[in-house]
């Protein structure tokens, strides 16, 4: 099971993404990642092991900026939580 959500906005989308998934969380979720189009057209991501607090966290320290973007939170329904 899993929640996925997109944004294509006029300003930076990760913020708007974050929350989106924060309403979605409930508990159980095991992982969670977010991947953008920067300013280059290059496709960037950070994924993250547990709760989205720990993809917030990884955002902190290797932030993302884009103005479309895409992201998710995952329950395992099979095979462990990883970052693959």
């Amino acid at each position: 099971m899993c929640g996925i959500v997109g944004a294509l906005v006029k300003n930076d989308a990760v913020d708007l993404i974050m929350e989106s998934l924060r309403r979605l969380e409930y508990r159980g979720y095991d992982s969670s990642g977010v991947a953008v189009l920067d300013m280059e057209g290059q496709i960037q991501r950070r994924r993250a092991e547990g709760k989205l607090k720990n993809l917030r966290d990884v955002l902190c320290d290797t932030p993302l900026e884009g103005k479309s973007a895409i992201g998710h939170i995952r329950w395992a329904t099979h095979g462990a939580p990883n970052e693959r």
